[in-house]
């Protein structure tokens, strides 16, 4: 007989666990808690928020399946451009051929499922690696969309699609967050009480594993994929509503800011570990943290290096994890008393830092909004 060992576990080991949906929580609690300082009445204004909401529902579809796709070791780089191709093909079939907008939308999601289908067949069966093949499929789906669409901006919707984008039921949230939100409780679903996620996180733990053990690793690689593609299309479709319009090179940088929200919500890019949770808490991050840039009217290009910080320090962060998890450290808070944990402190500590400065200077530096009329 095995000894069982009754010793009771710590706190910071019952904690341990949830690390990632805590870390994300703790930086919207840090945001949150700043822009009370720094600029309260504006950031906190219910339209404000509603914003926030609404750009973070934009993601929460995709950000669900790509949480999928990465804990199996897989990466989806054509994400925008699905999302621009559906868009277009849905809106030709209103605008010129006069197609009902109930029809013409599930056909988008249909024609995102597909293009998620060739994805995972280019993968699986041509043996083309994720991040080579989504790429290349990338730049073929973002060419369709230009030769289809021919520089138009079409415009003007019917209600259906903008209420989609932007609509709001009397009294209550957005339609959009409604959608949002519902996409990742059916991805929690997914994730933890089907096979579909069980059969996710053993192929990301272990490809050659769970093919011995009967998983069908390529046929269930597939399926992720159509999955990626049909939130893809999704995400288009609520894109093309909220702005009323779609062109060719719209959703340009989707694939990062998904990425980035999986990854920071806990996910890990090496496989193996999925949070459905962490991924809705990191949509909610990121779309806090651009917003409060821009509320203190600090430029885009800095947006974009704040992004970029916060995604290293987050990989960083999981691969130090999961290193430690490897090497057999007494727990995580054991594990910050190493040389690597050290260096790790000290490297987030910089990049907080950082990002702390770069809204302190933008508070400082802002200049308050000219009076109308």
């Amino acid at each position: 007989m095995t000894a069982i060992d009754t010793q009771p576990r710590s706190i910071a080991d019952r904690f341990e666990p949830y690390l990632a949906i805590i870390g994300p929580m703790v930086m919207i609690l840090a945001i949150l808690l700043f822009m009370g300082v720094a600029e309260p009445a504006r950031y906190f204004r219910l339209s404000n928020l509603n914003l926030i909401l609404l750009d973070a529902a934009l993601y929460m579809p995709m950000a669900m399946a790509m949480t999928f796709v990465i804990t199996q070791r897989g990466i989806d780089l054509s994400i925008g451009s699905i999302a621009a191709l559906s868009g277009i093909l849905m809106a030709f079939l209103i605008k010129q051929y006069g197609f009902p907008a109930w029809v013409a939308l599930p056909i988008a999601i249909m024609l995102g499922a597909t293009m998620g289908l060739i994805n995972g067949l280019v993968i699986t069966k041509f043996r083309v690696p994720d991040l080579i093949g989504t790429l290349a499929m990338d730049l073929v789906y973002r060419g369709l969309a230009l030769v289809i669409a021919k520089g138009l901006v079409l415009a003007r919707f019917p209600d259906l699609i903008t209420d989609i984008g932007r609509g709001q039921i009397p009294g209550f949230v957005p339609i959009p967050v409604i959608l949002g939100i519902a996409t990742m409780i059916g991805g929690y679903w997914l994730l933890t009480k089907t096979y579909f996620g069980r059969y996710t996180i053993a192929i990301g733990s272990s490809p050659d594993a769970a093919e011995m053990t009967g998983i069908a690793v390529s046929r269930h690689k597939i399926y992720a994929y159509v999955l990626m593609g049909a939130a893809a299309a999704m995400a288009g479709v609520m894109l093309t509503g909220k702005l009323n319009a779609i062109q060719a090179t719209s959703a340009p940088y989707f694939n990062l800011h998904v990425i980035a929200a999986v990854v920071v919500g806990g996910t890990s890019l090496f496989g193996g570990r999925a949070s459905m949770l962490g991924s809705f808490a990191g949509v909610l991050l990121l779309s806090m943290m651009i917003n409060a840039l821009v509320t203190l009217r600090i430029e885009f290009f800095w947006q974009s290096v704040a992004s970029g910080a916060v995604i290293v320090s987050s990989v960083a962060l999981y691969t130090w994890m999961q290193k430690k998890d490897r090497d057999g450290s007494k727990g995580l808070f054991a594990g910050l008393h190493t040389p690597d944990g050290q260096k790790l402190m000290r490297f987030t500590a910089m990049i907080i830092g950082g990002l702390l400065l770069l809204l302190a200077v933008g508070g400082l530096l802002a200049t308050p909004p000219a009076p109308s009329g």
